[in-house]
Parts: C-alpha cells; sequence; structure tokens
C-alpha cells in the first residue's frame, strides 16, 4: 500500500523541505489538502503555494490536490497549471460531476472523486469509468489530526467490491485511497481490507524524524523497510 504524506500537517514555514524530506525516503507521492473556508471551515493553501512547491522539488514529485473547495468546476484549471498531477474532487460540491471530470481529464491530470462520510456509495456507479481514483474519507473534512471513524471500513469494502468486479468484466483499475486518521494504530487494517494508498499526515509530521515515523508505520503493516 502506497504512503502519500499530507504536506498540511509539516510546518508550513519550511514546507518545501519538509515535503523533501518525504521524498528522500522514497514517498513521492505528496497529497496537498486545498480548503476554501467555505466548503470546509478551514482554508489553507492554493495555486501559488503549489506553483512554488513545483518550482522548490522539480518535475518527478506526483502532486495530489484534494480540493476541498466549493468551486472545483471553476478552479481545477489553475490547480493544474501550477504543477497538480492529479485532482480530486468532492461530489459534493460539484454540480455537473461527469463534465468536471471530463475538463480535468482532457486538460492533462488524472482525475479522482472523493466522498464524505455520510455520502451515500451509490453516487459512485455513474463515474467509475470516467475516474481514476476514490477517496474514502475516514473524518470529517477539513481539520487534520481527527481520530478515525470506523465506519470507514465497510465503505472500503464495498468500493474495493465495486472496483473489482468492473475490472474482472474488463474494465480498467481505479486507485482507492483513504484520508483521515491513519497512524500506526489503524493502517493495518486500512492496508488489510484493500486500500491503495493511505493519506498520513501527523503520524509521519510530528517532533520525530519523518524516516522513524516511516519505519513504525511500515512496521505496523507488517512490512520491512525497503
Amino acid at each position: 500500500m502506497e504512503i502519500a504524506p499530507s504536506v498540511l500537517t509539516a510546518d508550513l514555514s519550511r514546507l518545501a523541505e519538509d515535503a523533501e524530506k518525504a521524498l528522500r525516503v522514497g514517498l513521492n507521492w505528496l497529497h496537498l489538502d486545498v480548503m476554501d473556508g467555505h466548503f470546509v471551515p478551514n482554508l489553507t493553501i492554493g495555486p501559488p503555494v503549489i506553483r512554488s512547491l513545483r518550482r522548490a522539488l522539480g518535475p518527478d514529485a506526483h502532486f495530489d490536490a484534494h480540493l476541498m473547495i466549493s468551486n472545483a468546476e471553476e478552479m481545477h484549471s489553475e490547480y493544474i497549471d501550477a504543477g497538480a498531477n492529479h485532482i480530486t474532487v468532492h461530489v459534493e460540491a460539484v454540480t455537473n460531476l461527469q463534465q468536471c471530470l471530463r475538463e480535468i481529464k482532457e486538460a492533462g491530470a488524472s482525475v479522482g472523486i472523493s466522498l464524505k462520510p455520510d455520502t451515500p456509495l451509490d453516487i459512485v456507479k455513474p463515474v467509475l469509468d470516467e475516474v481514476d481514483l476514490i477517496l474514502v474519507m475516514s473524518v470529517n473534512p477539513g481539520f487534520g489530526g481527527q481520530s478515525f471513524m470506523e465506519s470507514a471500513i465497510e465503505r472500503v469494502q464495498r468500493l474495493r467490491k465495486m472496483i473489482d468486479e468492473r475490472v474482472e468484466a474488463g474494465a480498467r483499475p481505479v486507485t482507492l485511497q483513504i484520508d483521515g486518521g491513519i497512524n500506526v494504530s489503524t493502517i493495518a487494517v486500512v492496508s488489510e481490507i484493500g486500500v491503495d494508498c493511505a493519506v498520513v499526515g501527523s503520524a509521519l509530521y510530528n517532533d520525530r524524524l519523518l524516516s522513524d515515523n516511516l519505519a513504525e508505520l511500515h512496521a505496523a503493516m507488517g512490512r520491512l523497510e525497503a
């Protein structure tokens, strides 16, 4: 299972430096939490910060922009132009979801959808053939440091079954990602239920060495360090 560091929990005064620490230990998939203070109550980074990060880190890092914003349909191209490789939009915040997904693909990025913990999973079915990733929120979006919601386990299992059945029928794979409360106590269960990528924030970025934290996460999954 891939681990994607959530750089929002890094030291924002040294954002590029802390992001580079993740790259140095092999965590190439950087999760960028974009919040607008409207769709969610917090306010974080936007295209200028992403553009600066791209200049500092170079072309190889994979920028995974999770748009927790109410105007993703109008703004997604700004994030792609700033250097995002992947855009995830919230189904709850988009009026014409299929058109939005198509426009993101046409702009050159891969595309995902995210669901709040109480959003019905059936909303995923009409767009499964159009997305590269589904992000299951295991906390309510908008704040870091929340506890993992056990209800996310069943939601992941249902989506895993939905995706696998379609792959068996000839459809292309879809990456299953989870975000919220992932740490040494919860990472094993999410890896066991078929998550492809876990977003990890404060369990990686804290007052300890990132490499030590990563080793603990790997050990919790029963995997030796590479």
